[in-house]
């Protein structure tokens, strides 16, 4: 395995200086932000470090030429928006973009790019599955062209606007077998993130026996869950109403267990630090500190 981070936290940093912490402090890889320009559409969103909008080869060149300068790889290219979006504008150009950020990965020498699937809010499980059926299969078949797999991230995207759907489809092995199933390609997978199994209550790890095949890459994000506030609030409410996003060693995700987990389904990809902690996103040396204390802790679980 590969031990890296997700650029989104260093939204304020150029791609040379991300790559030249993540060399500096041990870091094998990361994976790079490639919003479209214009700003956020929600926090952490909106941030990139590579702008594929009208990429080039010699743009592709440059970018590879400074991970090769800093010894860094790319895991993957990230971009997390909506493409079943309820807003019909935000679907269209968040499908349009997807699909340049899936043309610019074999220019980078890449085979891996990550997303959402996206879901409509103000729809049922049912009619979200068939826009999914919709939607998805082309965006596949274009991936297959470009000989890119596209990683899903499980996160539901459960906020007070979008309760109680979300807006992210992928979000249980229930829907992943469903989503697999209606489009069984192998360059269709998953970018795996335990928290947000944990922040729904459920096992963070015991999905990995059956979906290994189809873990492409990985989220290494904590989840703690406030006994004393789910005692008041309940499990109805909002996740992170009765949840705390930690870095990895803060929270109550068994670390071994997962790396475990994975190693005996042989992954052997990227396992990317991705920090949404509010204790460490005050300054940039708080973030920097993030990644050195969850890199002390997987460090020696992935060698």
């Amino acid at each position: 395995m590969q031990l890296g981070f997700v650029s989104a936290i260093f939204g304020d940093q150029s791609f040379d200086e991300v790559l030249r912490f993540a060399a500096g402090e041990g870091f094998d890889c990361v994976e790079v932000m490639c919003w479209p320009p214009g700003g956020p559409d929600r926090k952490y969103g909106g941030v990139m470090h590579i702008d594929v909008s009208a990429f080039t080869q010699a743009q592709a060149d440059d970018a590879r030429a400074l991970c090769d300068k800093h010894g860094v790889a790319i895991s993957a290219l990230g971009y997390y928006s909506i493409p079943l979006s309820a807003n019909a504008d935000q679907a269209e150009a968040a499908q349009a973009h997807l699909r340049k950020v899936i043309d610019a990965a074999p220019m980078l020498g890449l085979s891996n790019i990550n997303s959402f699937i996206g879901a409509n809010q103000n729809l049922d499980l049912e009619a979200n599955f068939a826009l999914f059926e919709q939607v998805w299969p082309d965006i596949i078949r274009h991936a297959e062209s470009r000989g890119v797999r596209v990683g899903i991230e499980n996160c539901p995207m459960l906020f007070a606007r979008t309760w109680p759907f979300g807006l992210n489809l992928a979000r249980t092995p229930a829907i992943w077998r469903r989503m697999f199933a209606a489009i069984p390609s192998p360059n269709f997978g998953l970018n795996y993130d335990p928290s947000h199994l944990v922040m729904q209550l459920m096992d963070p790890i015991a999905p990995i026996a059956e979906f290994g095949s189809r873990i492409f890459h990985t989220h290494a994000k904590d989840m703690r869950i406030e006994p004393r506030r789910l005692d008041e609030v309940g499990s109805l409410a909002l996740p992170m109403d009765r949840s705390t996003a930690k870095i990895p060693g803060l929270g109550q995700i068994d670390w071994g267990a997962w790396i475990a987990a994975l190693t005996d389904v042989h992954y052997d990809g990227p396992v990317c630090i991705e920090v949404e902690d509010e204790a460490f996103t005050h300054s940039l040396a708080a973030r920097q500190q993030s990644l050195r204390i969850a890199r002390n802790v997987l460090r020696p679980l992935i060698g």
